[in-house]
């Protein structure tokens, strides 16, 4: 399977365990299960990083770890994957999200109709953009949680089906070119 290319791609044990937002885990970071590159591990690893990265909440890496730690998804990517949501794409993502939200739950938006902008305006924007933002993000984590579980499982099981026949064939190749 693509471990190879996995783990060129992931921090290393000792980085994370190290990291100081995660060595209150302690004793949970040194569990083999989560440092293991399976398909189960893995597509799980990806359920639980996209769901975190639609939270709109401030430590999605922590919250990252503790729920891999729970499941046993792999550690490093369960926390890479938060990374969905970077200062870069993290304002048109949760625009998306509160847009869905408002379409879920039949509202209009509020956004910008007052212009006198004060202390107690910014509350009442705060508050009324939050349940459109929390439930808007709360389905796009569901949905697109899952299909990164699938589709990791499926490529997953593709690519160890296609690396199985290449290697089938390249037997058969040997073999006919040997005379057997």
């Amino acid at each position: 399977m693509p471990r190879k290319l996995i783990r060129k791609y992931m921090p290393d044990e000792r980085t994370l365990r190290s990291h100081r937002h995660l060595s209150w885990l302690g004793r949970h970071l040194h569990d083999p299960n989560l440092w293991h590159l399976t398909r189960k591990s893995v597509a799980r690893a990806f359920l639980v990083g996209i769901m975190c990265a639609f939270m709109p909440i401030p430590g999605q890496m922590v919250v990252a770890a503790v729920l891999a730690v729970w499941v046993s998804s792999n550690l490093p990517i369960s926390v890479g994957l938060v990374w969905i949501t970077n200062p870069l794409t993290m304002p048109p993502i949760f625009y998306v999200c509160y847009r869905l939200g408002l379409w879920v739950l039949g509202e209009e938006s509020s956004l910008g109709q007052s212009h006198a902008w004060s202390l107690q305006t910014i509350q009442a924007e705060i508050s009324s953009i939050w349940w459109p933002l929390l439930t808007g993000s709360a389905i796009c984590a569901v949905v697109f949680g899952l299909l990164g579980y699938v589709a990791i499982s499926r490529f997953w099981i593709w690519h160890v089906n296609r690396s199985w026949r290449k290697r089938i064939e390249q037997r058969h190749q040997r073999n006919h070119h040997n005379g057997r």
